[in-house]
């Protein structure tokens, strides 16, 4: 997105941020809001970092990745302040000086030390939102202004709409790419490498390790091994990556069936459809438990409809079987987090909404309102682990295993797009994002 539809966006934005903190720390009675972008971890042993990432409440007030050990202060009613830390340092690269659309917006101070940040924090009851390296006197991380914070977060301005199509639009691009490499006959580390090429990324700089799966592969659900060498006959590919812009994540899955895959495609196919379908419930008032709910009913019957099992959806569900091929959420909440935060939250006083009985997995049980971006990802899978439990029960009579075996080489079926719920029809960002491309 050009960098003057984002500062024409980005003041309402801020404002909006801004409102939010009065409020928290006015509930919680704290003076000032002090946030840390945070250090890069220290591997264990070592004199070497893990990749730096920017806490997301930092990231959340401006589009700065690249500040270890800078701080947000801010007081209200007045200019949020930038304390960023710029230090004397001729063994690294040092972050360049803030700029771009935002930085008018804040008192930027620039110091040299750590120590020196601290010292630029304002005294008073303070706030504190940090991993570590809190003053002693701040208050860290209080659950009442975490709470507040987190769940108004969950409805996303339109800054961080444009943000979120703007990575779901480099995503997309990136799957064209990893998807012309599985047919090349790449290897699972070749199909990344196109990934990242093409998102013009290295992997820290993706929103999470991504999944690329040939074959049997497919079927386990966080795949990162990536194998060198490429299969004898890549029968399928399951591809879960994603894509940052200014702070903010895409999360996007495809499947794609090798040539001769007829039966399988048309599985997929089947799944497509139904995916669909639930992001059309994607609507204000949606009761998200009751979405997954309602998916299990689906997929469930996508499983009759192939010839895999021969009871009815009710049935299989009520027994589990539709949990064996489809054993995780149907998906979560998404923004400066993959999965971001409030899912379960009750209101923004804090308390929790229970997953519903015998869906573990489920990362969202809120009801769904305008403003919230939410990922809709069913899934059939061919899980050895899951499939023998289930061939143990009497339920097993019930399912045609010749079907699964033939099936069980290409792994599994996920497919994942990013959606805003709005008052009306639902924004599919990851259907934009490919329709555009085309």
């Amino acid at each position: 997105m050009p960098a003057n539809s984002l500062a024409s966006l980005y003041p309402a934005h801020l404002a909006t941020l801004r409102k939010r903190a009065d409020a928290a720390l006015a509930l919680a009675g704290f003076d000032h809001l002090l946030i840390a972008a945070g250090m890069p971890p220290r591997k264990f042993l070592d004199d070497q970092d893990y990749p730096f990432v920017a806490s997301p409440h930092f990231r959340h007030w401006l589009p700065l990745g690249d500040a270890p050990g800078s701080w947000i202060a801010y007081t209200p009613g007045a200019r949020p302040k930038l304390i960023f830390l710029q230090p004397r340092d001729y063994w690294h690269v040092v972050p360049q000086a803030p700029s771009g659309y935002w930085v008018e917006h804040f008192e930027i101070v620039t110091v040299r030390s750590a120590a020196a940040a601290l010292a630029e924090l304002p005294p008073g009851r303070r706030a504190l939102i940090a991993a570590d390296g809190a003053p002693a006197d701040a208050a860290p991380n209080p659950q009442a202004v975490l709470d507040y914070l987190h769940w108004h977060r969950s409805i996303k301005t339109p800054y961080e709409l444009a943000l979120l199509r703007q990575a779901n639009r480099t995503g997309a691009r990136a799957h064209r790419a990893a998807a012309a490499a599985f047919r090349a006959g790449a290897s699972e580390l070749g199909i990344h490498q196109a990934y990242l090429q093409a998102a013009d990324a290295i992997d820290a700089e993706l929103p999470y390790a991504s999944i690329v799966g040939l074959n049997e592969h497919g079927a386990v659900l966080h795949y990162t091994h990536f194998d060198r060498t490429p299969p004898a006959h890549s029968h399928s590919l399951l591809i879960d990556a994603g894509a940052s812009a200014g702070g903010y994540a895409s999360d996007i899955t495809r499947t794609h069936a090798g040539p001769h895959a007829g039966e399988f495609q048309a599985l997929i196919d089947s799944v497509d459809a139904a995916q669909q379908g639930f992001v059309a419930r994607v609507r204000a008032g949606q009761n998200y438990p009751e979405l997954h709910l309602h998916a299990h009913h689906v997929l469930a019957g996508v499983l009759r409809e192939h010839g895999l099992i021969r009871m009815n959806a009710e049935s299989a569900v009520e027994a589990g079987v539709s949990s064996a091929f489809f054993p995780h959420g149907l998906g979560h909440p998404l923004g400066l987090q993959v999965h971001d935060v409030a899912g379960f939250q009750q209101s923004e006083r804090g308390g929790t909404i229970g997953r519903p009985d015998g869906h573990p997995y489920l990362r969202m049980t809120r009801v769904l309102e305008p403003g919230m971006v939410v990922t809709i990802e069913p899934g059939l899978y061919f899980i050895d682990m899951l499939l023998a439990e289930l061939r143990a029960r009497p339920v097993a009579a019930d399912i045609d295993w010749t079907r699964v075996a033939a099936l069980r080489q290409y792994g599994g079926i996920r497919i994942e797009d990013d959606v805003v719920c709005t008052g009306g029809a639902p924004e599919n960002l990851t259907r934009d994002a490919f329709a555009q491309l085309d």
